[in-house]
């Protein structure tokens, strides 16, 4: 049995650093400054401290219950398998299409700055969204040794490069105009910069990942918790290092006009446009992978669901030897990526996983004895996350609408259709 344990720690926090660092700061860091200007990372830091209270629930959780169903079983565990929880995992599953989206936008944002299909941008990143996520589909029907293979080699040139962006960052910081931008007297008010830092949660929820190989893992007890924390205590760094070069590399109308690919402008006063063309081409090997890797993940948790009477039997069944969720994933996808603006996208996500969180934290403090968890600790992270959810629905309201109201639509949506699936299953008994 030990044989199978073929996860080492160093896979299990790579699989973490993966999941986080996949295409989310590409898409979200021009927002994340357009809402919280200087303070950035600031924002970055209060996300980044919600996420490492979630880890410790999640890492208690999966400890309890090792299981490749991961975030599915918790809430499971937590309140059985009836209406609520069947609601809470499928806005899983809907948060999972809205990240595919977030990473195909960015993919469309990034590459008509490489090269041009048609000279419009507006429509050239269509052109790209549909391609990558086509492409994407393709690969996970061909073969999940393939997807497997490009998340690897990414995981590691996207590290290679945000990190040489981050040394050379630091070093060109040093006697830059823009660097005065950082000092508080830049930053936006607190709640703002709250707003800022959930808006683009969405850049660490990836974590969770480390919960579906847990079944896998060598010496669960001992690695679990090196392997969340590692993970997430790396990121947190890197994306605080990332917006403190970016918002002082780059003035803030240098900022908003390329804000959907500004990881790529700010590599430009470093080494000029060779730094460009690499950064650019990082975000389109990282959105690519991060698209391969969540469209496989989010495909086995509406099988999954299915499986556990949360979603019509009929997703378990096959279309060309892969579950039918796949192609309403891809689909659900192309349209949202297509038609919806980056921050309502964004907004939506993270609004999806803020409530997953509540949820999961709160389970670890309903079972902390059998979890042998602390209550203060699990009790904060629902609170927190819990208070994360509401500022950004309120803060949001008036400046991005629709995003609200598509992030509170897709919720009742979910509860609202498990709740009519369970009630025609109850009467055809």
């Amino acid at each position: 049995m030990s044989d199978s344990k073929n996860i080492k720690l160093k896979d299990a926090i790579a699989i973490g650093i993966g999941g986080m660092v996949g295409g989310g700061i590409f898409a979200v860091l021009g927002l994340a400054v357009s809402l919280a200007k200087g303070g950035t990372p600031v924002a970055f830091l209060v996300a980044g401290i919600i996420a490492l209270f979630t880890a410790y629930a999640y890492a208690k959780l999966s400890l309890k219950y090792p299981d490749r169903g991961g975030t599915v079983r918790f809430i499971n565990e937590g309140f059985g398998q009836g209406v609520f929880s069947g609601g809470v995992n499928n806005v899983l599953w809907i948060s999972y299409i809205i990240m595919l989206s977030l990473y195909a936008s960015a993919f469309g944002s990034y590459g008509p700055e490489l090269f041009s299909a048609t000279g419009d941008k507006t429509i050239d990143t269509h052109i790209y969204i549909t391609f990558v996520v086509l492409l994407a589909t393709v690969i996970n029907y061909y073969s999940l040794k393939v997807v497997g293979k490009i998340e690897s080699a990414a995981v590691f040139i996207k590290l290679i490069i945000l990190l040489a962006f981050v040394g050379l960052g630091i070093y060109g910081l040093f006697g830059n105009v823009n660097l005065s931008q950082l000092n508080p007297s830049n930053w936006e008010a607190p709640l703002q910069l709250l707003a800022g830092g959930m808006v683009i949660f969405v850049a660490y929820e990836g974590f969770e990942l480390i919960a579906n190989a847990v079944p896998d893992m060598e010496n669960p007890e001992k690695n679990i918790f090196k392997a969340y924390y590692y993970s997430v205590g790396f990121v947190v760094l890197l994306y605080i290092l990332i917006a403190m070069i970016t918002v002082g590399s780059l003035n803030f109308d240098a900022i908003a006009t390329a804000k959907d690919y500004v990881l790529a402008e700010a590599s430009k006063p470093l080494i000029g446009q060779i730094g460009f063309t690499i950064m650019t081409i990082a975000a389109l090997i990282s959105t690519f992978s991060a698209i391969n890797a969540t469209l496989y993940g989010g495909s086995r948790v509406s099988y999954e669901l299915a499986e556990d009477d949360e979603l019509p039997h009929e997703f378990t069944y096959q279309l060309w030897n892969k579950p039918v969720g796949l192609l309403i994933t891809v689909t659900l996808t192309l349209l949202i990526a297509n038609f919806v603006n980056l921050e309502s996208i964004s907004t939506s996500g993270s609004a999806g996983f803020l409530l997953i969180f509540t949820i999961v934290n709160f389970t670890a403090f309903k079972k902390s004895n059998s979890l042998n968890a602390s209550k203060i600790i699990t009790f904060l992270g629902a609170i927190l996350c819990a208070a994360a959810f509401i500022v950004l629905i309120v803060q949001q309201f008036d400046k991005n609408r629709i995003g609200v109201l598509i992030s509170v639509g897709i919720i009742i949506f979910c509860f609202i259709g498990e709740a009519m699936f369970k009630a025609t299953k109850k009467s055809k008994r």
